[in-house]
């Protein structure tokens, strides 16, 4: 099994409904999500929604495709393409212009959370990108935000940082919300 879908599986296992913070090095972070993907929806078949701010929607959808995930069971929200070229329409993704769009972001994030039923997940990827495009205090915020509407949806939530590029305030404020944080260090 694999290291991200070992510490996770222990850390939720008796969580109904979480908001996790998950620290991955950057060697690790593609694995990691498709690990952490991978277990919601395949292992437990849970929808959610995926929040990508780093990588365009169709370049997560071969990942994840690559990866024997069922991509029918995710709404993407994608705050990357439209601002590096045209975004294709897609029955499963919402564009949003930018990652400095946070009120756009929510949302899309609202929308596509009412839309699933029942049991849900929203994966957000990632901090680091928000800590690019916004000022500490209003990626504090945001994530604080975010963190209360994943409780309000009574959801499974996991928020994805890089362990660098994130200054210290700034990650104690983000393991302070999180029921629970997750380290996936570097090899």
């Amino acid at each position: 099994m694999a290291e991200a879908k070992a510490l996770f599986r222990k850390e939720v296992s008796n969580l109904r409904d979480y908001v996790v913070l998950v620290i991955v090095d950057a060697k690790k972070y593609q694995q990691t999500n498709v690990e952490l993907i991978k277990f919601l929806v395949k292992e437990q078949k849970i929808p959610g929604v995926y929040v990508t701010l780093n990588k365009p929607y169709e370049a997560i959808l071969r990942t994840f495709e690559d990866n024997d995930i069922d991509t029918r069971l995710i709404i993407f929200i994608d705050a990357v393409t439209s601002s590096i070229g045209q975004a294709k329409k897609a029955k499963n993704c919402l564009y949003i212009g930018s990652p400095e769009k946070l009120s756009d972001i929510s949302v899309a994030m609202d929308q596509a959370v009412k839309a699933l039923p029942k049991e849900k997940f929203v994966f957000f990827d990632s901090i680091n990108t928000l800590a690019i495009f916004n000022k500490p205090v209003t990626v504090a915020r945001f994530v604080h935000f975010l963190a209360e509407k994943m409780r309000e949806w009574k959801i499974k939530g996991i928020i994805i940082s890089l362990e660098k590029g994130i200054n210290d305030a700034l990650m104690d404020e983000l393991t302070t919300l999180a029921d629970s944080r997750i380290d996936v260090g570097g090899s």
